[in-house]
């Protein structure tokens, strides 16, 4: 097959991994508009995933359409709109403050660990008794992983860079497995920001 021939029959997963670094990109410089660009690269997941048969996969897409709307929220929320001073024209309430970066409290990593262990178990169980999946162990494990490093990059919790590493390295692998090739190069891609996100939101913390 050529190059254009292999691009034209995987377009739809290349524009996925595209979509896919700029909302990785977003997400490092903590920019709001990170949360469409994800609805986006969700939608188009959930398609690839389903034909993919990585059916776990396929419903943390799901859940990203649902933690996006979320995270657009919760992000918004935490900006406050000022006035502006007529007179000086300086910008007292126009000012917008960001949802603060901040550390995982033990309560709070403890609960999440707990969901976690929750959600691996019973994806495990369905992926293994009621479906066709070939690999319910790693889609359980990333999809669990993923679900709690989602909801703590919405309330904007530093360590969810830690788990977002963990989950791209081991689904690296998974997709080359799978043969979904321009998603290894878009997890591979998305493994090395990670580390450059752990980097920049440590500035950020107070």
């Amino acid at each position: 097959m050529t190059v254009p021939g292999w691009i034209l029959n995987n377009w739809i997963e290349i524009f996925g991994a595209v979509t896919g670094i700029v909302y990785v990109f977003l997400e490092i410089k903590q920019n709001l508009w990170l949360w469409p660009v994800g609805i986006v690269t969700s939608a188009v997941y959930v398609w690839i995933f389903l034909h993919g048969k990585l059916y776990a996969d396929m419903s943390l897409q799901c859940y990203y359409l649902l933690i996006s709307v979320a995270g657009w929220y919760w992000w918004m929320r935490g900006r406050t709109r000022r006035r502006r001073d007529e007179e000086t024209e300086r910008q007292d309430e126009g000012e917008r403050h960001e949802l603060r970066v901040t550390r995982i409290k033990p309560r709070l990593a403890l609960i999440l660990l707990a969901v976690f262990a929750g959600l691996y178990v019973s994806m495990f169980f369905v992926l293994g008794s009621f479906t066709d999946s070939p690999v319910p162990g790693f889609d359980a494990f990333i999809t669990s992983l993923s679900i709690i490093a989602t909801w703590m990059l919405a309330r904007k919790i530093y360590e969810h860079w830690f788990l977002w590493i963990i989950v791209n390295l081991t689904a690296t692998g998974l997709f080359l497995y799978r043969g979904l090739y321009p998603t290894v190069v878009l997890y591979a891609v998305y493994c090395s920001m990670s580390f450059s996100g752990l980097r920049e939101w440590r500035k950020s913390l107070g």
